[in-house]
């Protein structure tokens, strides 16, 4: 049985493996970060360990829990405060820029910019990271997590909004009601956009 609750500040360093182990393959972070699995998984490590902190003060982390085993996390971000302010880039950059140097953080860097330019400009809960452990993966522990995610954007009569470069994660929150709204090309590689509109 998955028990999907909010994360607790001391679960952020489990949360951090957890990420970078799901997200290690993602096509956009193997364009960012390089073709070396655990080169990626390090500067994954980096980055989200200054991003969680973040997430967690403009919104919600969630974890999914096997027993008592961290199995996947989801971050929402609460309605306007999906984009960083200039304070937020002034103190993340740095730490990224030590971390995984300064090719990789310009690719970031186009990235996001790339995805801001798509994000809502009506009031919305932004998605993500959504990440399952590698091992894990299609075991219906996503569907736990989006199960509450959606739950939780309901109960606020919320619209939902996300971004993804994987195709068959397309179908996969389709299932869940989002919708595709836009398209585009990040660093080579095909995105899409995609909002759940609130429910009655």
């Amino acid at each position: 049985m998955i028990i999907v609750r909010n994360l607790r500040s001391d679960e952020f360093a489990a949360a951090v493996e957890v990420i970078s182990r799901g997200m290690r393959d993602n096509p956009l972070h193997i364009q960012a970060l390089g073709p070396h699995a655990e080169a990626r998984i390090e500067g994954l490590k980096h980055m989200f360990s200054a991003v969680l902190p973040r997430l967690d003060q403009k919104g919600l982390l969630l974890g999914a829990f096997k027993e008592t085993e961290l199995v996947g996390v989801t971050g929402m971000v609460s309605p306007g405060k999906c984009k960083p302010t200039t304070f937020e880039r002034l103190i993340m950059l740095p730490q990224l820029l030590l971390s995984v140097g300064v090719r990789p953080i310009s690719r970031v860097g186009q990235w996001m910019g790339e995805w801001e330019k798509h994000d809502l400009s009506e009031t919305h809960w932004h998605l993500g990271p959504v990440a399952v452990d590698a091992h894990l993966q299609g075991t219906g522990i996503g569907s736990a997590m989006m199960t509450e995610y959606c739950a939780r954007v309901d109960q606020a009569h919320g619209v939902g909004y996300l971004e993804t470069d994987k195709e068959v994660n397309v179908r996969f929150y389709e299932k869940f009601g989002f919708q595709k709204i836009a398209e585009s090309t990040v660093l080579d590689i095909p995105n899409w956009f995609m909002r759940r509109p609130a429910q009655p």
